[in-house]
């Protein structure tokens, strides 16, 4: 995904959907939303209730009329919803733009396949959200699928607050793929500040385990991600079992991710050493450094984390169910205190960390090994690789870049920064509001709303159902969180808020605090020199492309890898697992991965140069 691979990347982007995938970092999918229907929680705001202050009054400035309904069909590549878009974000639009969104997801849907097939149609939707700027959407914009945004003054008229606030986005959006002149989409996680790690109190990834167990097993030190591995035993023989009687396992894995390159969840720990991949090539690059090793070799954390995996299937660790089960069932199992270990913040303790498990001393928490340097996303001036773009044969395409301009505002990002990636901020004078100095706050039902998402059901008047089937479901993270609204001096993501990071801890934040000495995950890999920073640069010229000849051998390639790694997951034993080891990279070398990694070199030489325009 982004998440699919968007986790891959990035996603974007630490934070949830859960989601969620890249993004999301959200992100959990979800397959049908539940009802709308909803009662008022017995938690109220602590500030305005009047709904009205979560979106302005319709636009005016434009004078476009907005006195029909504007229905809009959203493909995206990226999210793991399918459906109308219901709930507060719903409402937010709808009285502001009178515009309602209907979410057709790939993730869902067939993943590649369902995106073949819609380019095949040659309709795309109104809304189009690519998960990477790789393969798909150039073809999308040779194959004439996707609107030009300079035309008949779209961005000119309609996108005037992107133009002025993020203008270098639009510069790489003309030469990397408009010839210098067309804009076919514009970049996700956009900032205006190029220095420093973009991600909020919380990294993209961990690890996090469940912190109660963690400290009864005498909170051992960790040196390396083998190491996790007794100390979860241990945890496992503390909480064999749930509150429900069910068996808890340390990981929980899911393959609907995957798309057809690599297993999505094989790559975390290489980004817990500092380095992430090229999307569809056979690297890993390091985040500050000319540094990269082919994923498939002995030092490779790809191959290291299959073995990790295969260990932990042997000790009883690895959820059975990992391979046939989808992302939703895990957030389920988070949810019911199934599982142990989590990659990411906003899965494991997005889920587990509710009001009740946290007055009970239980909840999830980072837990790093002393080996860890953590992959940073750096701000990006350019926007990052999610694209978003306005299908050929679009409805009213002025009223959709009026709506995708709204996105990338100080209102729009505030309601909705984050989504796919981290927990949004919700309506204004419900869920945060702003103290009488102009600085936001979160207020008591937010606080809720946050920790237990699907059980926090919103008041009718802004938009019922409850906070989590409620918030963007495109999962496209337009501005990154971590960016500083200038209306308030601060950042857009809540956590980040002083008053939030000076809001009184619980008892799992507390000690968490005692014993890593920082107040959040990212205070404590920024202060012990623990992080990579990966400046987001750009090259200035169209980027490098597989010829079609050596995409269709990529495709099987990743195609063999994908499958020889679940398989080595469940070997029988060791024997079996190394003999699958030789057959995997035996076919992949028949099918042209010297070819691959010779593109692949050359990628990366692109990124560097690329991260040399912002240094």
């Amino acid at each position: 995904m982004r998440l699919k691979r968007t986790l891959i990347l990035m996603l974007a982007i630490m934070i949830v959907v859960v989601m969620a995938a890249c993004s999301k970092g959200n992100n959990g999918a979800k397959e049908s939303a539940p009802s709308t229907e909803s009662t008022a929680s017995d938690s109220s705001p602590s500030a305005s209730d009047n709904p009205s202050d979560s979106a302005s009054e319709s636009p005016s400035s434009t004078g476009l009329d907005h006195s029909q309904t504007l229905k809009l069909s959203v493909f995206s590549t990226t999210a793991n919803y399918a459906g109308p878009q219901i709930g507060w974000f719903a409402k937010a639009i709808k009285d502001k733009f009178n515009i309602e969104l209907d979410i057709v997801s790939s993730n869902l849907t067939g993943g590649d396949t369902k995106i073949a097939a819609m380019m095949a149609s040659g309709n795309l939707g109104d809304i189009v959200i690519w998960g990477d700027d790789k393969n798909n959407y150039p073809n999308a914009i040779k194959g004439g699928l996707l609107l030009d945004l300079t035309k008949d003054g779209l961005l000119d008229d309609y996108g005037k607050d992107i133009m002025a606030t993020y203008p270098k986005a639009i510069e790489k959006a003309k030469i990397a793929f408009g010839g210098g002149s067309s804009v076919y989409g514009i970049g996700n996680n956009v900032a205006s500040n190029p220095s420093g790690p973009s991600e909020g109190k919380d990294m993209t990834w961990g690890p996090d385990l469940r912190w109660d167990l963690y400290q009864k097993v005498g909170s051992p030190d960790i040196n390396s991600p083998t190491d996790y591995l007794p100390v979860l035993k241990k945890m496992q023989e503390l909480e064999p079992k749930n509150s429900q009687g069910k068996k808890t396992y340390a990981f929980s894995l899911w393959s609907d991710w995957d798309g057809n390159y690599k297993m999505t969840l094989a790559k975390q720990f290489a980004n817990m050493y500092g380095y992430d991949e090229i999307v569809d090539t056979a690297l890993y690059t390091k985040a500050d450094e000319e540094k990269y090793y082919d994923f498939l070799s002995e030092e490779s954390w790809y191959m290291k984390s299959l073995k990790l995996y295969f260990d932990a299937n042997q000790m009883g660790l690895l959820d059975p169910d990992s391979l046939t089960q989808k992302f939703d069932d895990v957030v389920a199992k988070y949810k019911d205190g199934r599982l142990l270990f989590s990659w990411f913040p906003w899965l494991g303790a997005a889920n587990y960390n509710t009001p009740e498990n946290i007055a009970a001393g239980k909840g999830f928490a980072t837990v790093p090994f002393k080996e860890e340097v953590m992959y940073s996303t750096g701000f990006n001036v350019y926007g990052g690789n999610g694209i978003i773009s306005i299908g050929a044969k679009a409805k009213d395409p002025k009223r959709i870049m009026e709506f995708i301009n709204w996105m990338y505002t100080p209102e729009g990002a505030m309601l909705s920064a984050g989504s796919g990636t981290a927990v949004p901020n919700g309506p204004k004078g419900l869920t945060w509001d702003l103290d009488a100095g102009g600085k936001p706050f979160v207020t008591d039902f937010g606080l809720k709303a946050y920790a237990d998402q699907q059980n926090t059901k919103l008041p009718e008047e802004f938009g019922g159902g409850d906070y989590y089937y409620g918030a963007n479901q495109m999962n496209f993270s337009f501005v990154v969180p971590a960016e500083v609204n200038p209306q308030t001096g601060e950042p857009y993501d809540h956590n980040l808020w002083e008053s939030s990071i000076k809001r009184n801890p619980n008892a799992i934040e507390s000690s968490w605090r005692e014993k890593y000495d920082a107040l959040t995950a990212k205070d404590y890999f920024v202060k012990n020199n623990k992080i990579a920073v990966a400046p987001q640069g750009f090259t200035g010229k169209e980027p490098l492309v597989m010829d079609k000849t050596l995409e269709q051998k990529n495709k099987l390639i990743g195609t063999v890898i994908q499958q020889y790694s679940w398989k080595l997951v469940y070997a029988k034993n060791e024997e079996q697992y190394n003999k699958l080891k030789q057959e995997m990279l035996d076919k992949v070398k028949g099918l042209g991965y010297d070819e691959v990694m010779a593109f692949s070199i050359k990628k990366a030489e692109e990124l560097f140069e690329a991260r040399k325009s912002v240094k």
